[in-house]
């Protein structure tokens, strides 16, 4: 039910933002038109007249949409009130531990779970900052999973969801407009079996009791990365046996979240650190996603013309999420990004993130072309992520390892042989 009102909260927001374009679009076209007939003396006074006819009646128009949309915002929430009473008194509704899961494997797009998650993921990522500011019931919020399953974090809860328990922990945060199925993404293809994946291949091959990070992908990553910084230590706190050693692995954005939360992690003197051994980023934007910058140009150059056909692309486009503005140079902290302008197109506020000592960084980046060198691979990547972007920091204080990996797309990275190799490797090093 929190999901449909969330739905409907939406629809009706949407239908109000787009009537203020269409009336802002209206009024800049009439004003253009009545500046250049003043132009001509004898028409100048008839030409204010129609213009104050044409306001008047516009606003008339634009006034009563927006009401009929508040009249059925309200009868819908009248419905759903009485569904949910109704749901209530037949226990019906699942509370939120409870709440199920598209099953992880490769086989399950198409189904209706699977396309309600991918929407939820997709829709978080472009305006999760809007649906956390609005309250809506859409924010998928952060929460760690396993087996299908949210995990509650509390002693006795969790020691039933996790029976098996194992003192080594892989932690697995997704990427942008994503959700923990992406882990099992192409599973069938790749690996012969749909329900494989990272997770499942470190349980068999080296005991890892997987756990899956599902977050609002379209928040600032420094507020996720403080955000999976105190779920990490609760989960600690809280966790069946004790925790020997904890890895890290983010894809895409989810390297960015992964390292962010290390961060923060250090500044407040997280306890899980003393167990983190690897922090392993995959296709991981550090040095910028060009996308991002891409699209930040062009709403740039599309806001400098003032006509409909370029203003409403131009707010269209700066709606954009901040987690998917933060893509643009990497940001992991709170000071690059606030009290900046996200969209000032030369303007980059990166600060160096130190690394944490006693734990291994491995970088691991991809290109559609098997050579990193060939001029293909080398613009494009792996089409999202460049390999000079993925391959982490130059140090020479710290354990780093930067792998590539030829011939893949960035989707595939998450859930590849050749990837998992790596990850294995690292993985079984103490």
């Amino acid at each position: 039910m929190r999901r449909w009102r969330g739905l409907k909260k939406l629809v009706h927001a949407a239908v109000d933002h787009t009537t203020d374009l269409v009336e802002d679009a209206h009024d800049l076209v009439a004003r253009k038109t009545i500046g250049y007939v003043e132009l001509v003396p004898p028409l100048a006074g008839p030409a204010r007249a129609v213009d104050r006819l044409r306001r008047l009646s516009s606003s008339v128009v634009f006034i009563t949409i927006h009401g009929v949309n508040q009249m059925v915002d309200f009868l819908t929430d009248q419905g759903l009130d009485a569904v949910e009473r109704a749901s209530s008194r037949s226990g019906a509704e699942p509370s939120e531990g409870e709440e199920a899961m598209t099953p992880m494997r490769s086989d399950a797009p198409g189904t209706a779970g699977w396309l309600a998650d991918a929407a939820l993921g997709v829709v978080n990522g472009v305006i999760g900052d809007y649906l956390r500011e609005q309250g809506n019931g859409l924010d998928l919020g952060m929460s760690l999973r396993h087996d299908d399953r949210v995990l509650p974090l509390e002693r006795e809860a969790l020691a039933r969801a996790l029976p098996a328990a194992t003192p080594r922990v892989a932690v697995f945060v997704h990427g942008l407009c994503c959700t923990e199925w992406a882990w099992c993404a192409k599973a069938e293809e790749h690996h012969g079996d749909p329900s494989v994946s990272f997770g499942t291949l470190l349980h068999r091959d080296l005991g890892f009791t997987p756990i899956y990070v599902r977050y609002n992908s379209g928040l600032h990553v420094s507020l996720n990365g403080r955000r999976l910084a105190e779920l990490l230590e609760e989960l600690c706190d809280s966790y069946p046996v004790g925790i020997e050693e904890l890895v890290l692995i983010g894809h895409s954005m989810g390297g960015l979240v992964a390292h962010s939360a290390c961060h923060y992690a250090s500044l407040e003197r997280r306890r899980w650190l003393g167990s983190l051994a690897h922090v392993i980023s995959l296709s991981a934007p550090l040095g910028g996603a060009p996308l991002e910058k891409v699209s930040n140009v062009a709403a740039s150059v599309l806001r400098f013309f003032e006509i409909p056909g370029t203003r409403i692309p131009a707010r269209i486009l700066d709606a954009r999420s901040d987690g998917i503005k933060d893509l643009r140079f990497g940001y992991l902290t709170d000071e690059e990004w606030s009290g900046h302008d996200p969209d000032a197109v030369l303007e980059d506020n990166r600060r160096e993130v130190p690394l944490l000592d006693g734990v291994t960084y491995t970088f691991v980046s991809a290109t559609i072309t098997r050579s990193p060198d060939h001029p293909v691979g080398f613009l494009v990547g792996d089409l999202m992520v460049r390999a000079q972007s993925a391959a982490g920091p130059v140090s020479r204080s710290f354990a780093i390892e930067t792998r590539h990996i030829g011939g893949l797309s960035h989707l595939d990275v998450q859930n590849h042989p050749d990837v998992y190799e790596q990850i294995r490797r690292v993985c079984a090093s103490r």
